[in-house]
């Protein structure tokens, strides 16, 4: 098959990744959400996650004065609070106000947890090298919980389960195959 040059700043959309998620950070009196498409496992053995944000992001600051932050991860059902948790920022608005997400506690960060997801892991920040334009804070895995149906040693990924992967712009890839687009 005939293949095309593709632009290099394009390259991050052929890289299978995994779904997107939504990182909720607190310190001092505030606390934010954020919707990231990059977030890998990096470590097995202390378990860690990277995620990577951009240094102009509100969640930035706020991940880097407190030292942790959760990775939630929300279902397909989400998409419109993902979309905007991703597209509105935490200077302007309570994101979880604004999105409709609900707060709980945390078994052992600072950070509030979002209810409406099916998984939460818990980190404290290990390290924060900067890759470019992105800061990739390392985390290291504190505390996790997911609902019992969702996992059996894998991820469900069916029905209520069904993870979002952002293919760029508005439009989403559901872990069932079928393309989305938020509004």
């Amino acid at each position: 098959m005939p293949k095309r040059a593709l632009d290099i700043t394009q390259l991050a959309r052929l890289v299978n990744h995994g779904p997107t998620v939504i990182v909720s950070c607190a310190h001092e009196d505030r606390d934010n959400l954020i919707t990231l498409a990059w977030c890998m496992p990096v470590s097995i053995s202390p378990p860690m996650i990277g995620v990577a944000i951009a240094p102009a992001r509100f969640s930035h600051d706020i991940i880097r004065q407190s030292g942790e932050f959760a990775v939630n991860i929300p279902s397909a059902e989400l998409l419109g609070a993902v979309w905007r948790c991703g597209t509105v920022s935490g200077r302007d608005e309570d994101k979880f106000a604004g999105s409709g997400l609900t707060r709980f506690d945390a078994s052992v960060i600072g950070a509030p947890l979002v209810e409406e997801c099916f998984a939460h892991i818990e980190c404290t920040v290990e390290s924060a090298p900067v890759a470019g334009d992105h800061t990739v804070f390392m985390g290291r895995a504190v505390a996790a919980m997911v609902e019992e149906s969702a996992f059996d040693g894998r991820l469900s990924l069916d029905g209520a389960y069904r993870t979002l992967h952002h293919l760029g712009g508005s439009a989403f890839l559901t872990s069932a195959g079928e393309r989305v687009t938020a509004a």
